[in-house]
Formats: C-alpha cells, structure tokens, sequence
C-alpha cells in the first residue's frame, strides 16, 4: 500500500503522496498542495526543499556518500580521468574505448577560440576577477557560434565546446592579466596537462607536466564535477527553466559559484591562512577564535552543511596533497600552518564533536597553490570542473517532458495597501 502524508488545515484532511528514492531516501510530493489547499511551504534556503528528481547524483550527508550515476567518487578519482567522468555524468554510462578515443579528438579539435574573443579578454579592467571574466566570455561564446539544424546536434557540440574552451579561456585570462603571450592548447597533450602547459609555458623556460600535478589536478576536477542540488546547479536549472541556451545558464552558474560560501571557499582557506601568517603564524589563537561562540570568526575550510559525517572528497584530497607535498618538497609557510592547523582540527575534542573535519576546499585550497595556480584563480578552476555537473543537469531538465519554469512563492510581510500620496503634499 503506498504511503500518504496527512495535512488536517481547517477541518479538513487532505493526503500527499510520498515519493521514494532508489537509494530510499523519502519526500513528501507536494506539487499540488497550493491548488489544493491555497497553502505553501515556508523554507528559507530550501534546506528541506527538493526542486526536482534527478538520476544524476546521490548523495548522504550522514554516510559520507557521494556517487555518479551509482559509482562511488572514490573509484572515479583512483582510476578514471576527468574526461571519462564528464562523459559519464552526461551521457548516464561509462564510455566505450572508441567513443573516449572519439571525443578525446573532439576536444583537440574544438580546443581553439575565436580570436576576436581577445579583444574582449584585452579591454576587461586591470584587476578584474577571473570568475566575472570567465562568465561573460561563456555568455558570448553563443554570438560566435550559431545554432545547428537539429536540436541533438546542436547540443552535443555545444557541450564539446563549452567543456573544451573552458579551459583555453580560463588560461588565456591568465595569462593576459599577467601580460604574458596567450600559449595555445597542444594537440599531444591530454586535458589536464594541456590546461597545465597553457597555464604555465613560456618561450625561456618551457613547462614540463609533472605526472602527480597532472593526477591532481584530474583528481581535483573529477571530485568537483557534480555535487547534486548545490547553489549553483540549483542557478543553472532555474536559469535553465526559462529555456534558455546552454552558455547562458551556465554562466549563470559560474556567476552564483563566485561567493566565498560556495566555490570561493577554497580561496578563501589561503585568505584565512594568510591572515594567521601576518598575525605571527599562531594557528592556536585561530582555533580559540574559531571555539569562541562569541567571536564571528570561522576557520574556513572546516565543516560542511551538508557532510556531517567526514566529506568522502576531502580524504581523496587529502592524500594527494599530502603526496604532493612529500614528493615535490614545496617550501611555503602557508602550507606549513595548513599542516599545523589540520593536525589539530583531527585531535581536538571540539572539533570531532561539531564535526569540524577539514573539507575538500581546505584540502584543495592547498593542492592548487602547490600547483601554482594563483589565489584569484582557485574558483575558476572550481569552476572548470563543476562544467560537466551543470552540462548534464540542463541537459536532464531539458529531455524532461514535464519541465516546468521555475516560479518559487514567498510570505509577503510588508506593509498593507495604502494610497499614495502626491509629492507635493508629502
């Protein structure tokens, strides 16, 4: 017998259809409740809130379980590739060797960006933040490339492109704001070490891909790729509603990861640890800070919303930062307090009990700067990888028939009507 949830409002009884997860998880279906009842739910943040299904990403914060399409993240970073991973999430299945080989090609082919696209990169402001940039230039990607003749084929090339220009555009930022020669991507290099070598090569010294940075930074994408109905997912879907073109909402996507409560949160670990290095470098004054109920300070990159048990991304990070750290024998004092702070965030009594483990932004945070990315870049790599999540979620709402625009309600609190009065007599 299926089960109903009751609402008894004003004498009457009315039931609501429970709807099950395939992993069990439970939601009242309430899509009907306003028609019904002229009633809605009140829920700021919609921390209790599901928007919509989705076959895409599970996720149990409790458990420390994060999945792809039913593949725990933990094999993915061990023995996938960030391409194969972005296949995954947006075609539901792993890739054939052929059709990896396939669009490994396509990516090569479709690495290259207009080069009117740098006159734009060119008259930005000195000092413009990379996210801002990254997001208008993903916007205008869709006046140089015109709509296909049929809808499959325009999609798919479409997300060829965004997933293979993303990373061109991001370097070439880079680069022109440092006023150094854009370097293209190579077609004998993978992804990864493409991104790297556009990144970092120059006519003097020409960079040589290291294989655990290049491992890293597949690992760093592939544990970022999708993170179920996150802010900026839940932006590309609203956005997305509005039957929008692809570029659009995914811009709207890069510009609602930019805060520091999303995928800001990694910089904002070196901010943090910057400010303990002027402050003397004492990492314990942080910590009696962060326990102090009555001081506003917070240690950023510990802790998650929704990981209350430990974020299964952040022990995958951890062992590769500490692998870099090791093999590379990086010489930084911001990485020596990272160390400090992290061994007594998993001793300390309060932090266990508030499970206030290290994330994967503080593990992250001190992988990217190990790599040499710098600081006012750490979102755009975030955002890089969090591509192919957003790709195949407008893609799910799209095949969706029953797809609806986003319209969420409000309690209105504010004054009763009124009449208005002339200016002249106010």
């Amino acid at each position: 017998m299926a089960e109903n949830v009751k609402i008894v409002y004003e004498g009457k009884t009315y039931e609501f259809p429970i709807i099950v997860g395939s992993e069990g998880e439970k939601g009242i279906d309430i899509s009907k409740l306003r028609q019904i009842t002229g009633l809605i739910t009140l829920d700021p943040g919609y921390a209790n809130t599901g928007s919509c299904t989705s076959s895409i990403t599970f996720m149990d914060g409790e458990k420390g379980i994060l999945r792809y399409r039913g593949i725990p993240v933990e094999q993915l970073a061990e023995h996938s590739s960030f391409i194969e991973t972005a296949y995954l999430l947006i075609n539901g299945r792993l890739p054939t060797r052929e059709e990896l080989d396939h669009v490994s090609a396509l990516f090569n082919d479709n690495s290259l960006v207009h080069e009117d696209m740098q006159i734009f990169y060119q008259n930005f402001p000195r000092g413009s933040h990379p996210m801002g940039i990254l997001s208008s230039m993903v916007n205008a990607l869709r006046s140089f490339y015109p709509e296909l003749q049929t809808i499959e084929e325009e999609i798919n090339i479409t997300v060829i492109r965004l997933l293979s220009k993303v990373r061109t555009m991001a370097a070439m930022s880079y680069r022109i704001s440092r006023g150094h020669k854009v370097v293209y991507p190579r077609p004998d290099l993978k992804y990864c070490a493409n991104f790297l070598n556009m990144m970092f090569d120059t006519p003097v010294k020409p960079y040589q891909v290291d294989d655990i940075l290049e491992k890293a930074l597949n690992v760093f994408w592939i544990l970022h790729a999708d993170h179920e109905q996150n802010c900026s997912t839940s932006a590309v879907r609203l956005v997305g509603s509005g039957r929008v073109n692809l570029y659009a909402a995914i811009s709207a996507g890069i510009a609602a990861l930019w805060g520091p409560l999303h995928g800001g949160a990694n910089q904002a670990v070196i901010e943090m640890l910057t400010d303990i290095q002027k402050d003397g470098g004492n990492y314990m004054r942080a910590v009696a800070r962060a326990k102090d109920k009555k001081d506003p300070f917070r240690l950023m990159g510990f802790g998650h919303r929704v990981y209350k048990a430990y974020d299964p991304r952040a022990r995958i990070m951890k062992k590769m930062c500490h692998r870099i750290l090791d093999k590379l024998s990086f010489d930084d004092p911001l990485l020596d307090l990272a160390k400090e702070l992290e061994e007594v965030a998993l001793k300390d009594d309060y932090f266990i009990d508030h499970n206030l483990y290290p994330n994967v932004d503080f593990y992250s945070g001190i992988v990217l700067r190990a790599m040499g990315i710098p600081t006012n870049m750490f979102t755009v790599m975030f955002a890089i990888g969090r591509f192919p999540g957003w790709i195949a979620q407008w893609k799910e709402c799209s095949d969706d028939p029953n797809w609806r625009l986003g319209r969420p309600r409000q309690i209105y609190i504010g004054p009763e009507k009124k009449q208005y009065i002339p200016i002249d007599q106010r």
